[in-house]
């Protein structure tokens, strides 16, 4: 089976991009001596891709409870769910941890952390720190958290960070300065609650940028990092990766054409593209996917899919398109690959070629 025999759309992984792409996180990792990589599987979502970011079952991250009982099932029991915990799902999680997993879950709460404590199942914690992203967690010197942890008491497992506002940095240096950031912030975090007499395994940061540029992870105990393994428009200008190292793309067909308009028409739209716009605020936008021919080349110019339907896909460039006739098939490649991958149910695996010698599946849903 090749590209050309797929229904459109589809999603496309290229695995020895994907082969490259962990190489580099396992050798950026690799510089800091005892520091751990736990893949964030929210991207992949995908046994047969943890197979290869996290051989030997693990330790991996996740963001549902669908991730969580997928990989426990497979075989990867040492997951930490990023993802604030509410009282409602520590039943599930506590489920797994009593068949023999060891689910981790985090909290920035206090009610939330006595509602833990309280639980009569098997269950730890992280105490989520907000470094400077603004979305979850509480500052590093915030007079809650030993009170947090407190309410934990035996069931506090370490703290957790994510440096989410390293994707508005531009540069290599932008990422040394918000890595260092994020580990002094979650350190001064771990310091003050071991000042406090309580044990802190687990120093738990990261971000793909991040990941792969920090120059010192002195005191932190793992990274979490999870679109590095594919890649996409956005982290080519955050400094993760080059353009030729976006392993997944959308395959499309060429369903209209208008010499007038210069465009050609994909049935490739928001639904199998997404709609984000993240490259919209940076230095290339790439509307709603960099558009690239059957072999993964750039030899349309710079066409991009400039306009997004539910089931159609405007391609526009600056320069003339070929106006390639219909059923003509096109890949996509997308702005931010984990909500693109959200979109589909499996991957079709090829290796630099149009041969398609495997079909992974993946988990979808909460």
């Amino acid at each position: 089976m090749t590209l050309d025999d797929l229904p459109t759309p589809c999603l496309v992984l290229d695995l020895g991009i994907l082969r490259r792409n962990l190489a580099a996180m396992a050798a950026a990792v690799a510089r800091h001596p005892g520091l751990v990589l736990r893949p964030h599987m929210k991207t992949a979502k995908s046994a047969d891709v943890a197979r290869l970011a996290a051989p030997g079952g693990g330790p991996i991250t996740v963001s549902t409870l669908a991730e969580a009982q997928y990989f426990a099932a497979a075989g990867w029991l040492d997951q930490l769910y990023a993802v604030g915990i509410v009282p409602a799902k520590l039943p599930a999680v506590a489920a797994l941890n009593a068949a023999g997993a060891a689910v981790k879950v985090i909290t920035d709460d206090l009610a939330v952390a006595q509602a833990i404590a309280a639980f009569p199942g098997p269950l730890s914690a992280l105490i989520e720190i907000d470094v400077g992203e603004g979305r979850g967690g509480i500052p590093p010197g915030d007079p809650v958290l030993p009170v947090i942890a407190a309410a934990l008491g035996s069931r506090l497992a370490g703290v957790v960070s994510h440096s989410g506002h390293s994707y508005a940095g531009r540069s290599i240096a932008d990422m040394e300065r918000i890595a260092e950031a994020e580990r002094q912030g979650i350190i001064q975090a771990a310091d003050r609650l071991r000042g406090a007499g309580h044990g802190v395994p687990i120093v738990s940061l990261g971000s793909s940028p991040t990941a792969l540029h920090a120059r010192d992870l002195a005191g932190v105990t793992e990274v979490r990092a999870g679109v590095y393994m594919f890649g996409d428009l956005l982290q080519t200008q955050l400094a993760t990766h080059e353009l030729d190292d976006i392993a997944v793309t959308v395959l499309a067909s060429v369903i209209g054409r208008s010499v007038a308009r210069n465009t050609l028409l994909l049935d490739a739209g928001a639904l199998a593209l997404s709609k984000d716009r993240s490259t919209a605020s940076a230095p290339k936008d790439w509307g709603f996917g960099r558009v690239l021919d059957l072999d993964a080349r750039p030899s349309l110019g710079e066409a991009m899919v400039a306009r997004a339907y539910q089931e159609h896909g405007e391609v526009r460039c600056q320069t003339p398109l070929p106006m390639l006739s219909l059923g003509s098939r096109l890949r996509v490649a997308p702005n931010h690959s984990c909500l693109t991958a959200a979109a589909h149910t499996q991957y079709h695996i090829v290796d630099g070629g149009r041969e398609v010698i495997a079909v992974w599946d993946r988990v979808n849903g909460w």
